[in-house]
């Protein structure tokens, strides 16, 4: 873990007005940052520090902010950015923090349908991203495009294939799977939403008053299905999250097909991060992307 020093700390407090914390307890769990709760006299935060080369921390910040314009916090709250320092490229992010506990996931099924609601009717027309950002430590690349298709592949789809082992699919296969995907995509009419980006089951939680909780976003303006396609790559959401959620975007004719081309996508980034049995699994996700 890396080591949170005191002339940092020092100039959080001085950042904040507060006084040394009482207490600096490390969270253990996230693979690319290091994190800390830290309790002021009045008030707990939550800080993450990185000593990348890449802004990760800064792109963090930039989604949480985006995301929280859209939020109702009244069913799901999105950590607020208490702020966000670079000392010698070491960056630190310092969130709100919030307790959290193991209940039912009603409110984090109708606070995200309410959030992506809210940033459908702003009108975004274009889908894509401004910045540059990250999925887990691969570059997401930013643009934008008015159609969906050409978007998902062009910024997603195909950055991740450029720079997967060129044994593990001939060129042939690669034109003919883009070729699919792009025909099922122009077969829907997505919701330009802004997404979480990465919603796995270990980037949420429960508050405890109920209140669902999202964090560590990788966020795009995109189709909303993205994110719901994710929540079923590694399991971890419940029956009463989809009925919640469902209800405010009742699932539409092709969703299944999607769900495969939009988690495609993350199996893509996690052979080219993790190598191993994720190879496998591109060609079984190809194998049913072509037999569509």
């Amino acid at each position: 873990m890396q080591k949170l020093s005191s002339i940092e700390v020092s100039e959080i407090c001085e950042e904040l007005g507060e006084t040394y914390p009482k207490s600096i307890e490390p969270v253990h769990g996230g693979d690319i940052h290091s994190a800390w709760k830290l309790e002021f006299q009045n008030k707990k935060l939550f800080l993450k520090r990185n000593e990348r080369n890449k802004k990760f921390l800064a792109f963090e910040k930039y989604c949480l902010q985006n995301l929280r314009k859209y939020n109702n916090q009244k069913n799901l709250i999105v950590p607020e950015v208490i702020t966000y320092k670079n000392i010698k490229n070491i960056e630190i992010l310092l969130i709100e923090w919030i307790d959290m506990k193991n209940v039912d996931q009603k409110n984090l099924g109708k606070g995200l349908g309410e959030m992506h609601l809210n940033s459908t009717k702003s009108n975004q027309k274009n889908f894509g991203y401004p910045i540059e950002g990250f999925i887990g430590t691969t570059s997401q690349k930013k643009g934008w495009d008015n159609n969906w298709a050409d978007c998902f592949l062009n910024l997603r789809i195909i950055p991740q294939l450029s720079v997967l082992k060129s044994n593990v699919l001939d060129k042939e296969t690669l034109n003919k799977v883009k070729e699919k995907i792009k025909l099922e995509l122009l077969n829907h009419e997505p919701n330009n939403t802004l997404i979480h980006g990465d919603l796995w089951s270990g980037n949420v939680g429960i508050e405890k008053s109920g209140k669902g909780v999202i964090f560590d976003p990788a966020s795009w303006w995109a189709d909303n299905e993205v994110d719901i396609a994710m929540t079923r790559l590694f399991g971890g959401f419940k029956k009463e999250f989809y009925e919640e959620y469902h209800k405010i975007f009742p699932i539409k004719k092709g969703f299944e097909n999607r769900i495969i081309i939009y988690n495609f996508y993350h199996i893509l980034n996690h052979a080219n991060m993790f190598g191993g049995a994720y190879f496998y699994q591109i060609k079984d996700y190809i194998k049913t992307i072509l037999n569509m």
